[in-house]
């Protein structure tokens, strides 16, 4: 990122159903990057037998979930009857749009042993006229999403477009999610592959940036994607989020994501309420659920 990093944000705690994650966006200066208005890095973490993922139904509307692992297992149920494990390299994509329920749970399988679990989960907002849309959600095994090497770099696109190479995620905006490895010191200069607003998180490793290293647990926002150039020290793994940013802000309360306030404002009595034709329950998974936060409740 020639001479370009205009933002570092570190890492900072924050509980998702018993586990700690590093909550990287939103931040107070930095409330989204390009669509990406949400970006939790999940572990590394090892897991007892007595300890699990266990983040009971909840709802969402106004934006798409991408979940992405690097080690362990998760089980998705949803409201639209989904009910599926995701393991390492595949894609969970779930478009909330005008209101879905889901849960995320450790397997059963994995519940009474030791277990990892790592990874990413990321929030994206949906344009403005798709806001109110369907629910919906897909699932992709890691064969299917596109890697290419070039002058012995690896790249993997896990989500969105960059010139001739696209993910089938379904992505409802201009984005891209890529991962970027390299086993020896690589000059990168992928600016003019980019577009829109860029985040990049280095996972494992060090890049160097205008004679200044970073390594893990912040996330590096450039001024310009196109001026996007960096060196790898070695074996470095690293992550680049960004694309278009929407012409309207976005607001977000809780689990709710959207340009229209008002909406949010319902959004919150609906869950209260347990309006069920706005969150239908979980099949599977509907003994219990996450309460909305008193705090948030303006009535």
């Amino acid at each position: 990122m020639q001479s370009t990093v205009g933002l570092i944000i570190e890492e900072k705690a924050a509980n998702i159903g018993n586990f700690l994650v590093g909550r990287l966006l939103p931040f107070r200066e930095k409330r989204a990057v390009g669509p990406f208005v949400f970006i939790d890095h999940m572990g590394p973490a090892c897991l007892k037998e007595f300890e699990n993922l266990d983040v009971p139904p909840h709802p969402h509307i106004g934006l798409s979930t991408l979940t992405y692992l690097f080690d362990g297992a998760i089980f998705h149920r949803d409201s639209l009857g989904n009910a599926l494990e995701i393991k390492p390299g595949e894609v969970n994509w779930m478009t909330a749009g005008r209101g879905v329920r889901h849960s995320e749970r450790t397997p059963e399988y994995l519940r009474h042993d030791d277990k990892f679990l790592h990874g990413f989960q990321l929030w994206i907002g949906l344009p403005k006229d798709l806001e109110e849309t369907e629910p919906t959600f897909h699932h992709f095994g890691k064969e299917e999403i596109p890697e290419w090497e070039e002058n012995g770099i690896h790249f993997k696109l896990i989500a969105g477009k960059i010139e001739d190479h696209e993910s089938p995620v379904p992505v409802h905006s201009p984005l891209y999610f890529l991962e970027i490895r390299t086993s020896e010191a690589k000059k990168i200069n992928i600016g003019k592959k980019l577009f829109g607003e860029v985040g990049m998180y280095v996972l494992d490793g060090t890049v160097k940036i205008e004679d200044n290293s970073y390594g893990s647990k912040q996330l590096l926002i450039a001024k310009n994607a196109s001026l996007c150039e960096f060196e790898t020290n070695g074996e470095t793994t690293l992550y680049l989020f960004g694309g278009e940013p929407f012409p309207q802000e976005r607001f977000m309360f809780w689990n709710f994501v959207s340009s229209d306030k008002d909406k949010l404002e319902k959004a919150k009595v609906d869950w209260h309420d347990q309006n069920t034709s706005v969150f239908p329950k979980i099949p599977g998974d509907d003994r219990e659920y996450v309460p909305l936060p008193k705090a948030i409740l303006n009535r």
